[in-house]
């Protein structure tokens, strides 16, 4: 259980970094996107032919996609084309990190569901020891029957629970 929190929580970690090599590379084709896009507006089109030649790859895709496409929506960035390094990697590390977490959670019920026996087998010792305390053989036995009672419950339990983690 430990180890896959700590999976889980190493993927997050992988997933938040290359979430911010995303966003930095979003950013800067915001940054020369915007000159691009006030050099076609002022109809400069030495500087908006300077700044394409600048554009990254996986910008430089979605916006031939974009242009292939009449510019039919607001901008490169919706063009499903567009995806900046690090984003499948985020999302790879996020899938990873939620199957970890789910597996720790798993984990975590099994090791619940032992602790749970380890008190019933308990108490079958504690019932069977009282029980030798009791002065009425009748009572000795009731007691003695719960314990058998407990004691086989908790066996077909532990026969129903998982070996292998």
């Amino acid at each position: 259980m430990s180890i896959a929190f700590a999976d889980a929580s190493s993927a997050r970690i992988e997933a938040a970094r290359q979430d911010g090599i995303a966003n930095a590379a979003r950013q800067a084709d915001l940054a020369i996107w915007g000159v691009h896009v006030q050099a076609s507006a002022q109809g400069n089109k030495t500087l908006a032919s300077y700044v394409e030649k600048r554009f990254t790859d996986h910008f430089r895709q979605a916006f031939d996609a974009w242009i292939a496409e009449g510019k039919a929506r607001s901008g490169p960035f919706q063009m499903k084309e567009y995806v900046p390094p690090g984003t499948t990697e985020a999302i790879a590390a996020d899938q990873r990190a939620d199957s970890r977490f789910a597996d720790a959670l798993r984990f975590n019920q099994r090791g619940d569901n032992y602790t749970i026996l380890t008190v019933l087998f308990a108490l079958v010792l504690f019932l069977a020891a009282a029980s030798s305390r009791l002065g009425s053989p009748r009572a000795q036995r009731i007691l003695i029957g719960v314990a058998i009672t407990v004691l086989i419950t908790s066996t077909v339990l532990l026969a129903t629970f998982p070996v292998d983690i």
